[in-house]
């Protein structure tokens, strides 16, 4: 059979190229494709992600309007809550990304500042997600943009507060809210400094909720803070969480519409081929009937010969749209663009996906060959 395959090939070499050529495009097409949605997939959940936290976990007795009109709570929680969160069964299926922090008002050279200690964030342990925030050494700050043109800081100054030096490691840019009258420093440098070592005013997060959930977000993110963490409260960023939610969703739906889009192309393409293929060798197929071939040794023929041009086209068509994925996609997804590289796993998948498909759309041309009755075909002749 392998034999004859191959002879058929060679005879007829241009519908042959004409096939693998379908064959190698859809391909092609379909790994850069899946290459690249795996880089969008992933430079959405980046940029999401910087967009920043969308909950805030407080202390429950926080008086609300004292809370917006000033920034941060005057209750505390002790340090721990945020590894007790952590550490609780499936947190990480609702909250991500937690990062406990101390904000206080005090005093620095004559005028009112807000003094944040932030802790490392603390991630899922099974997966491999970089921290969002950032962490500051002991003895170090990071001033807001309004701080620093007031006292006129920059990096490698001492700044003095409350009687504590401390290293100005960096003035952050203008960010235009009120985080340019903020000071960060370690979460311990500022407990002690405002007398409150082991206490907290704030745990901010992620949630890992999307909009499909016929419930209300906020209240499925507050009853599964009421059983893991009683003693506080959840505020959502609604338009913040709404956003990042639809994001993600544009991207699964356009996935799942244009990768069946790929294969109905590829699959119209070999059907078309091994139709005319068919029709224009009635004649042959007659003659190779009335000579005792049956439609086992026909039907094998035609689709052994799709079988073969797609196995030699997927792996043609992988290199294609692997090269074609990785020399367009830096340019495209440029805060993820190291992070694109060949995905071997599709290699695998088009050497199988690529063959079934030219089967499966070779397998009426086929039938048809085999059904024909040889006296009809050949008096036609």
């Amino acid at each position: 059979m392998l034999r004859l395959i191959l002879r058929e090939l060679l005879f007829r070499k241009g519908h042959a190229f004409l096939m693998l050529s379908g064959l190698v495009s859809v391909s092609a097409l379909a790994t850069a494709y899946f290459t690249t949605e795996t880089a969008a997939a992933r430079e959405t959940t980046r940029v999401a992600r910087d967009l920043g936290f969308n909950l805030r976990i407080l202390p429950k007795e926080t008086d609300m309007d004292a809370y917006w009109f000033q920034g941060f709570s005057d209750h505390t929680l002790p340090e721990e809550s945020v590894n007790k969160l952590a550490n609780a069964d499936g947190v990480f299926m609702t909250f991500n990304h937690l990062m406990a922090s101390l904000r206080q008002k005090i005093m620095i050279q004559g005028r009112e500042v807000v003094l944040v200690g932030v802790a490392p964030t603390v991630t899922s342990p099974d997966k491999k997600k970089r921290p969002m925030g950032f962490s500051i050494d002991s003895g170090k700050l990071h001033v807001g943009y309004q701080i620093g043109v007031r006292l006129g800081l920059k990096a490698g100054d001492t700044l003095n507060i409350s009687g504590q030096d401390f290293e100005v490691e960096r003035v952050m840019v203008e960010y235009g809210t009120e985080e340019d009258i903020y000071a960060y420093g370690s979460l311990k440098d500022v407990q002690t400094l405002t007398d409150k070592e082991g206490r907290i005013n704030e745990i901010k997060a992620i949630d890992c909720l999307c909009l499909t959930s016929d419930q209300d977000p906020a209240s499925i993110l507050r009853a599964e803070l009421e059983k893991m963490l009683p003693d506080a409260k959840v505020i959502q960023d609604r338009v913040q969480a709404d956003a990042r939610a639809r994001q993600r969703q544009m991207v699964q739906k356009k996935f799942a519409f244009l990768s069946p889009f790929l294969m109905t192309v590829g699959a119209v393409w070999v059907a078309v081929l091994s139709v005319l293929n068919v029709r224009e060798r009635r004649s042959e197929i007659g003659v190779w009937r009335a000579l005792g071939k049956g439609g086992v040794t026909l039907g094998g023929m035609f689709l052994g010969k799709a079988i073969l041009l797609g196995l030699l086209g997927g792996f043609i068509g992988f290199w294609i749209g692997n090269a074609l994925a990785l020399s367009v996609g830096p340019g495209i997804f440029q805060v993820t663009a190291k992070a694109i590289q060949t995905e071997w796993s599709y290699l695998v998948w088009s050497v199988i996906a690529t063959p079934v498909l030219a089967a499966a759309a070779a397998f009426i041309p086929a039938m048809m060959a085999v059904v024909q009755d040889p006296a009809d075909t050949l008096r036609e002749s």
